[in-house]
């Protein structure tokens, strides 16, 4: 920054981002761009290294382009400078969909208490400070790493995180150091932002308040209250309503239980306290603060274990354990810190006699402690679980709710939405929901079945079925219990809410590099680990190599040569494609849960295509010279058109291989279910067949040819066509087809081709992958 000489009326002002906010004061220069030293730093191609500035002359604030390459835009429109106001948009490198920048009024602070916090008295984090120090005259800087000033013990903190300076004017601000997690103010993440009386600073669990010359320090141990208050969700624009004005308290260490029939809106409830389906209207608090406003840095206080594993069943447990913690935690934390946090969290559910077992030959039971372990790496306060005792018996059912009875004993709050009632006893509350999503009960477990007037649960199951009718809502309203158990409960006063939950990607506590790196290791750790994947993987391309070998007859020759080129499309077909077809759909419920908690995407799939692709290329190596070394392949003068024939037939057969897996990962992430891919993969390869271009005439045939070039085996097979030559392989009638032509030209336009569906593919992989994924997580 520059210090300017400005008039002391310009106004404080806010510029937010998708990645922060920065509160922008008169005597400074703002500069926006890709340079990471810029005040405002914007990571997108579009934008220049210096790209524009913000400054306050006379008393109000100007925007100035700096000379960048694509243009800054207000209003749809190219500037060079303009004067700015608060409500005013700002768009760098494009006017449609560059990145974007808002500017608004910043909050007026509460100096009589944190700003958000409704009532800190009653809650459990904001009670007491965990520790109390003096304002300091200079700087403060705040980490992990013990040379910090202030040294915060929470393994999702960076090292250094973020830095309190005070400001010459006797004020302070929050500065971000990079970290991985990010820096917050009154839940909204920042990167640099003055902080007055009352606001909240959030790093990790922690949270910074400046009271009365002093920095206070309050800790999130996670004996947290939740107030749920008048949760309303709807559907096809309000006609259908899934949740209706559903309103509950959850105390401290409380274990809450939902039950209710199908369709009566667990699931929705779910959704809408975890935040990743935000209600249509409503307030949930989390100890004091909303839940939706505070979104961004409350949801890493939030674990949620869905129904179905979350795990990789080739993997130890331990192992298992170690690579989610490599995945959610900063990039500057080293393998003893996740280690030790790792051992901590198996003595915790007692899985140290398990450490080394496969997560697969584990009991039902043990596998949802695996999969909560992973949720508590974290140490969340708030824990969610769906279904965790589905498909158990009645044993495994009470052992998994006594560990969540121990869990919340700790000092968590619990909540498992269920349709098991074998061991609700075991839960401080239980929620009874009926169809349409209203409350039907809550309260003590004990007096539930009494409440409903039924003498078994399948009674009064049947109930809400057989008299749909029944107000059930409106006579829990009315009795005592209502009065006791919500209204007296609630320590919180009534929000009047909504509040809008601005969708947004989690911060990812590793770079794409990085993620990368641990999804490679981990993805090749589980592939190594399934021995049916490795005898196939090796046994596929030598089976298919030796069926080519037979049909060549020792040459390739006019009578030969298109048998072997097809079988050689074919085995490079199933090889790709069945490497690939399965790999997305069953970890589905894997990669939800992880992009939840900050996985990159691009990561993601990139893991896949490395590691397959590596695979695939070799088996169509494998394939190729199992087919052909040593085989007479007569090409034109004996070469090929750029290389020796063998290694151009080689090339073309691991391009269309790396294509097919490619479009197997495309199958992977559009089907439903797993059982699909099978079929699938059979049309897939038939359609390989019949279009690449040696059954069927496809050169000037309308209709075919056009769609024959969607077919990867069009390309590779007129790749082979023409280094061995077309007129020792099709007949005159197809020797014409320019895509079989034995030159440079013809050649490398087939081989390109399969470079451009396979990134086609990749694109369509990512596009598949982002429509799965809850709206709070899209990017």
């Amino acid at each position: 920054m520059v210090e300017r000489p400005v008039g002391p009326t310009a106004p404080d002002i806010v510029l937010e981002t998708d990645t922060g906010s920065t509160v922008m004061s008169p005597g400074h220069d703002y500069h926006v761009g890709r340079d990471p030293l810029s005040d405002i730093v914007l990571d997108d191609a579009r934008v220049s290294w210096h790209h524009a500035v913000l400054r306050a002359d006379d008393g109000h604030w100007t925007l100035a382009d700096e000379h960048s390459t694509n243009g800054t835009y207000t209003e749809g429109r190219r500037i060079q400078e303009c004067g700015i106001r608060p409500g005013d948009e700002i768009r760098f490198g494009n006017p449609a969909d560059g990145p974007r920048a808002h500017l608004v009024r910043p909050p007026e602070p509460d100096p009589d208490r944190p700003s958000a916090v409704s009532l800190p008295e009653l809650t459990g984090t904001f009670r007491r400070p965990a520790g109390v120090r003096p304002l300091p005259e200079r700087t403060i800087r705040i980490g992990r790493a013990p040379d910090n000033d202030q040294v915060v013990h929470d393994l999702i903190v960076s090292r250094r995180h973020a830095e309190l300076r005070a400001r010459a004017d006797g004020t302070y601000e929050i500065a971000d150091l990079g970290s991985h997690n990010g820096t917050y103010l009154n839940g909204r993440p920042v990167t640099r932002a003055p902080v007055g009386p009352g606001d909240i600073i959030g790093i990790g669990h922690s949270a910074f308040c400046l009271v009365g010359g002093e920095l206070q320090e309050y800790v999130d141990t996670g004996e947290v209250s939740l107030d749920v208050q008048d949760l309303t969700v709807t559907v096809d624009r309000g006609r259908k309503v899934l949740l209706d004005n559903v309103s509950f308290p959850v105390g401290e260490k409380c274990l809450l239980a939902v039950v209710g029939p199908s369709g009566a809106g667990k699931s929705t409830l779910l959704g809408a306290l975890t935040g990743q389906r935000p209600a249509d209207r409503g307030t949930v608090l989390y100890d004091g603060r909303d839940l939706y406003r505070d979104y961004a840095e409350l949801r890493q206080r939030i674990g949620l274990v869905p129904q179905d594993d979350i795990l990789h069943p080739q993997l130890s447990v331990r192992a298992a354990l170690g690579y989610a913690a490599e995945l959610r935690f900063p990039e500057d934390t080293v393998r003893s810190e996740r280690r030790a946090r790792v051992d901590e969290v198996m003595r915790e559910l007692g899985l140290e006699q398990r450490a080394g077992q496969p997560v697969h030959s584990l009991s039902g039971g043990q596998r949802k402690r695996v999969s909560v372990a992973l949720e508590l790496l974290t140490k969340p306060s708030l824990l969610f679980l769906d279904e965790p005792t589905s498909g158990l018996d009645p044993g495994m059912d009470r052992s998994v709710m006594h560990m969540l009875r121990d869990l919340a004993d700790d000092g968590r709050t619990v909540i498992v939405v269920t349709h098991s009632v074998l061991s609700l006893d075991v839960c401080d509350r239980l929620l009874v929901l009926a169809p349409g999503g209203r409350v039907a009960y809550y309260g003590p477990p004990g007096g539930t079945l009494a409440f409903l007037g039924a003498d078994q649960w399948p009674e009064a199951f049947e109930a809400f079925d057989r008299d749909p009718d029944r107000d059930w809502a409106g006579e829990y309203r009315e009795s005592p219990l209502h009065r006791r158990y919500v209204t007296e409960a609630t320590a919180q006063p009534h929000h009047p809410g909504p509040t809008t939950l601005t969708p947004s990607p989690p911060p990812r506590p590793r770079s794409r590099s990085a993620q990368l790196g641990t999804l490679i290791r981990r993805y090749t750790a589980v592939l190594s680990a399934d021995r049916t994947f490795l005898f196939v993987m090796i046994a596929l391309p030598f089976v298919m190599g030796a069926m080519a070998r037979a049909l060549s007859e020792g040459a390739l020759t006019r009578s030969t040569a298109t048998n072997v080129l097809l079988i050689l499309c074919v085995g490079a077909v199933l090889t790709g494609a069945a490497n690939a077809v399965r790999e997305l759909v069953k970890e589905r419920v894997v990669y939800r849960r992880e992009r939840a908690v900050g996985l990159s995407r691009s990561a993601y799939v990139m893991s896949k295509v490395v590691v397959l692709g590596t695979v695939t290329v070799a088996q169509a190596v494998v394939l190729t010279l199992v087919a052909l070394l040593g085989i007479p392949l007569n090409a034109p003068g004996g070469r090929g058109v750029l290389l020796p024939p063998l290694a151009e037939i080689t090339l073309a057969v691991a391009l269309l291989a790396f294509t097919a897996m490619m479009l197997g990962l495309v199958v992977s992430a559009l089907v439903p279910k797993e059982e699909v891919t099978m079929p699938l993969l059979v049309l897939l390869a038939i359609v390989q067949v019949v279009f690449c271009g040696a059954l069927l005439h496809l050169n000037g045939t309308p209709g075919l040819a056009p769609l024959s070039w969607l077919v990867p085996s069009r390309w590779a097979f007129g790749a082979m066509v023409g280094t061995v030559g077309p007129a020792r392989v099709m007949p005159a009638a197809q020797a014409t087809d320019r895509l079989l032509r034995h030159t440079a030209g013809s050649w490398l336009l087939d081989l390109g081709m399969l470079l451009v569906l396979s990134a086609l593919c990749g694109f369509a992989v990512a596009r598949l992958l982002r429509r799965q994924e809850p709206a709070v997580m899209r990017k």
